[in-house]
């Protein structure tokens, strides 16, 4: 482990800095409760310290060809790529997940950083017929300007990179505020970055417990000219609401309720496999997990019993040990939740085919829970359920599944299963979300375009597209030429 990477202070301006006040808030394993390390606090001086710096580094950064911004990202990436086993030890000893997964983690954050590396290349503007014969039409594409990313705990690389790199790709200069459970990935990808050649502001970290206050600064400030926001739909209407008074460009990856759809012509083992990787990846707390298995009536109740066999075959424990595939919830908080999730759904009828629960009152670790006969009227129905809690929904026909699958307000991710190509095309079109998996339990990768629709927000993150969400088109118009 390269003691470099492990940073209590902030990145600002390409060097690390201490606040004015001496502030520091500890940072601790989930799996055990051990302290990891300590970081800076900001207060709303740092945050203004981190504005100036990208602001100024903005005049610089956006002057560079893409060939340069890409020379530099790639730099960044090929730095990531070999700190890939001291960055997955640090990603799971502040978030818990297993060493596999948080390796995994790394390269999919690493992936964010090549794919934009190279279509830093490729901002293309375009030419356009007038409807004079004397005047043209040229458009151009720019940075937006500085940009805020606030990223959440639950994936501290992937979230960060997936922001950074097409906002560093685009020519904007990024304030970056990272989840407080999980501060040190953050400070990490810095110190690589900065050692990559991000060295003079275009990169600002900023780690503090006051979210709201340092949230609302980023969101009002005139300075910050875009917001990009992963968390809960409840902060992201606070944050839109809040930007809205400078009109700041936003992107809004919110909450959401997924649905998997298995039909009775559907292979069932691949279908459990599926559910396996979708709902149980770092233990169910991401926001593409399946939230609601919808089973034919037909393949219910054996979808549910070999969904319990395979989940019982799991091994809970403390993520930096060998074997161990699902680890702890990330506080106290979010275990209370799923416990008080589960009972509410067995007080309505819910049966009991997996019967999970804590594993002790000590650590955050939640056995695997599998539910038969959901309902609309249970809580877990309609919530995010963010634990390894699976409960299995039955529907009739083609028209019902639907129904219940878009009867939601959120529209981030939903899967389906079934060999009718027929089928397929029809659900796929029907389903109000905008990421589908079909025969397919993981969906996510840095080609596709990440991102929801509803109440789970707008703008969309990797792909090709990806790299607009931090571009504004500027329209030329050209007079009076003599033809």
């Amino acid at each position: 482990m390269h003691d470099r990477l492990f940073s209590r202070q902030f990145c600002i301006g390409g060097k690390w800095i201490d606040g004015d006040s001496g502030d520091y808030f500890n940072v601790s394993n989930p799996a055990n409760s051990e302290i990891v390390g300590e970081v800076g606090n900001a207060n709303l001086q740092v945050a203004d310290w981190a504005i100036a710096s990208a602001e100024k580094a903005q005049v610089f950064w956006k002057s560079k060809s893409g060939k340069q911004r890409s020379e530099i990202l790639r730099n960044w990436y090929n730095r990531v790529m070999e700190a890939l086993p001291d960055l997955a030890f640090i990603l799971t000893k502040e978030q818990g997940k297993p060493l596999a997964e948080a390796e995994a983690e790394i390269r999919y954050a690493a992936s964010f950083i090549e794919w934009f590396s190279e279509e830093a290349k490729r901002i293309y503007g375009d030419t356009m017929a007038h409807p004079s014969p004397t005047h043209r039409i040229i458009t151009l594409k720019q940075p937006v300007g500085v940009v805020a990313a606030i990223t959440p705990w639950n994936f501290p690389a992937a979230m960060v990179t997936r922001k950074l790199a097409p906002a560093l790709a685009a020519g904007c200069t990024v304030v970056l505020k990272p989840s407080q459970h999980t501060p040190l990935t953050s400070l990490a990808l810095a110190q690589l970055a900065l050692e990559a050649g991000l060295n003079n502001g275009e990169i600002n970290v900023v780690t503090s417990t006051h979210s709201g206050s340092i949230g609302e600064k980023l969101c009002t400030d005139k300075r910050i000219k875009k917001v990009s926001f992963t968390g809960s739909t409840e902060i992201g209407k606070r944050l839109m609401s809040m930007a809205a008074g400078t009109v700041k460009k936003l992107s809004l990856e919110l909450g959401g309720n997924a649905p998997f759809l298995v039909f009775e012509d559907a292979d069932l083992e691949l279908a459990i496999q599926g559910a396996i990787a979708s709902k149980y990846r770092n233990a169910g707390q991401t926001c593409v997990c399946t939230n609601r298995f919808i089973v034919h009536s037909s393949k219910a109740r054996l979808f549910a019993q070999r969904l319990a066999e395979e989940s019982k075959k799991l091994v809970l424990g403390n993520g930096l040990d060998q074997g161990v595939q699902l680890g702890p919830l990330i506080n106290e908080e979010a275990v209370k939740k799923v416990e008080e999730l589960v009972e509410n759904a067995i007080s309505l009828g819910a049966e009991t085919v997996l019967p999970g629960k804590r594993v002790d009152s000590e650590h955050l670790l939640y056995q695997p829970v599998v539910l038969l006969n959901g309902n609309s009227s249970m809580q877990l129905a309609r919530e995010e359920i963010f634990g390894p809690v699976s409960v299995i929904y039955s529907f009739e026909t083609e028209v019902e599944a639907i129904e219940m699958a878009n009867d939601t307000p959120y529209g981030l991710a939903a899967y389906l299963y079934t060999r009718d190509l027929n089928r397929f095309w029809r659900i796929s079109e029907a389903l109000e979300y905008g990421i589908v998996g079909i025969n397919e339990g993981i969906i996510s990768n840095e080609i596709g375009p990440f991102g929801g629709i509803k109440e789970s927000g707008f703008g969309r993150e990797g792909s090709k597209y990806g790299l607009d969400e931090y571009l504004i088109i500027k329209y030329l118009c050209l007079g009076n030429i003599n033809t």
